[in-house]
């Protein structure tokens, strides 16, 4: 047994000899180092995770990235129209305002993309661009766009649906159809002005329909020459000239209409379709110090008329001056390279857990918008082909709002319009209603 036990010792000590042999002949396993440029090369290839109300994806050389963007907005009118005198209904509904989702991002630096669709009525494509950007080292801005995007002009145009003080813009901006064509802009800003110009062919509803060959020219400046953390002082000016060309072969005219500043009521000072191209001139001014804002625009658009119709360019006006303070400590946001306020800076937000009570706004507008109605332009008896103007006149009114900005991307507003109509089927009527709309967007 003993002698056994010895064998099985001697092969245990043979066989750890010879692995211990072999071992120090095996060459060393070469160690795998990563060098600092391959590491630093790597991290650059990972994806840059940001929040901005939805996750903005970003390359860490800014080579590309990705967001996607929406809004929503809900609302509830509840209107008095004067049926006595309009004949129409008084109001009562909701409605989605505003439901829109898109995209926006770079590829390879300096080219931009935006799109986005807006889901509510009938539906309608919104921004849909492709922009080369950069061009001009040391500007904040600097961009050459090509797609449907806005035809510059007014301070209160240009601002987002997202970030205006009232539900909805003053008077001009649709009586005078402000709003996107297809066409191609240079956009340039910096720290204390903003340049927009462009040239535009059709919207996007006549882009089917190659016949028309309308088209439209603008341009805009800005200047802020007091613009800090505390003050801005805003100045501006844009003109726009626009030819209403020809849609299946017949003269596409133009025509002047507006609601009372509440999207559910109906329009109670319109011409009809009469113009063949119109040109306009907007001026813009606004302050603001700490808590308190104002701000006003005035647009004069003359609107030539085919000699069929009449021998007359009747001139159209509208204007309008607001103020607004908030109650708590929060200033309106002012971004200069686009001339236009963007999104509200909430202090203190509401949201679980925060106790923050947002930043709450009380603001006053006075919009005026006269369509006045010219014997010799709209009597049939002295042009066969002339047209009548039932609801040409002017309308008047007042907008109080009260907004409650929960987050930066969230808020509450309520208005309260009352309007007057001078002139026209409409004439004396007096319009007043209630809005409010609760909003999101990302």
């Amino acid at each position: 047994m003993t002698g056994g036990l010895k064998k099985v010792s001697l092969y245990l000590f043979a066989g750890a000899s010879a692995f211990a042999i072999l071992a120090s002949a095996a060459p060393a396993a070469k160690a795998q180092y990563v060098t600092r440029q391959e590491f630093e090369d790597y991290k650059k290839s990972q994806p840059e995770v940001k929040w901005k109300g939805a996750p903005e994806f970003k390359s860490e050389d800014g080579k590309f990235s990705f967001k996607v963007r929406g809004r929503i907005m809900v609302d509830y009118n509840g209107i008095d129209q004067d049926e006595p005198i309009t004949g129409d209904p008084d109001i009562s509904g909701v409605e989605l305002r505003r439901a829109r989702l898109g995209v926006e991002g770079t590829i390879y630096y300096d080219w931009k993309y935006k799109f986005e669709y807006d889901f509510a009525g009938d539906g309608e494509i919104k921004d849909a661009y492709v922009a080369y950007a950069n061009f001009f080292d040391g500007l904040e801005k600097s961009e050459i766009r090509l797609g449907n995007q806005y035809v510059y002009n007014s301070l209160e145009e240009i601002t987002s649906s997202r970030f205006i003080t009232f539900m909805e813009r003053a008077a001009f901006i649709e009586a005078f159809f402000l709003d996107r064509q297809i066409g191609a802009a240079v956009v340039l800003g910096d720290k204390n002005w903003s340049f927009q110009s462009g040239y535009y062919g059709a919207t996007v509803e006549d882009q089917g329909d190659f016949s028309t060959d309308q088209t439209a020219f603008s341009v805009r400046g800005t200047i802020a020459p007091i613009n800090t953390d505390t003050t801005v002082v805003h100045l501006g000016a844009s003109y726009r000239h626009r030819d209403a060309g020809t849609l299946d072969g017949a003269a596409d005219l133009y025509r002047y209409r507006a609601r009372p500043d509440l999207h559910l009521a109906d329009r109670f000072v319109a011409t009809p379709n009469f113009a063949d191209s119109d040109d306009m001139y907007v001026l813009e001014g606004a302050f603001v110090w700490n808590r308190f804002s104002v701000q006003g625009e005035y647009a004069n658009l003359t609107a030539d008329t085919p000699v069929t119709i009449a021998n007359a360019s009747p001139d159209y006006n509208g204007w309008y001056i607001e103020a607004s303070v908030f109650l708590t400590d929060d200033m309106r946001n002012y971004e200069a390279d686009e001339g236009a306020f963007g999104r509200q800076k909430v202090k203190n937000p509401v949201w679980g857990g925060s106790g923050g009570f947002g930043a709450w706004q009380v603001a006053a507008r006075y919009d005026s918008l006269e369509l006045g109605s010219d014997a010799t332009l709209f009597n049939a008896s002295t042009r066969p082909n002339a047209v009548m103007c039932d609801e040409c006149g002017s309308q008047d009114l007042w907008t109080l709002g009260l907004n409650w900005w929960l987050t930066d991307h969230t808020a509450l507003k309520f208005n309260y319009v009352n309007a007057e109509i001078d002139g026209g089927n409409n004439n004396g009527a007096t319009i007043q209603g209630f809005g409010m709309r609760g909003q999101i967007d990302w």
